[in-house]
């Protein structure tokens, strides 16, 4: 059988909740925005099939999540 080789998940540091304020929404939609970019880019470039459809399911998730964001105002 092949090797499967998974993507390396990269965990962000939060701001603690006292520092997070109105103005924080758009910087998570720019960077939902910036990562559905980045996706469309790299996803193309994906030799391992299992790999390319796990990119494919996130973008998805990304998408459907910006976009009821959108239409909750």
């Amino acid at each position: 059988m092949g090797q499967v080789l998974m993507g390396q998940v990269l965990q962000f540091r939060l701001k603690p909740p006292a520092v997070m304020g109105d103005g924080d929404a758009l910087d998570l939609m720019s960077a939902i925005d910036f990562a559905l970019r980045d996706l469309a880019d790299i996803t193309p470039h994906i030799l391992h099939e299992p790999s390319r459809e796990q990119a494919r399911q996130c973008r998805q998730m990304l998408q459907d999540a910006f976009d009821a964001a959108l239409q909750a105002g």
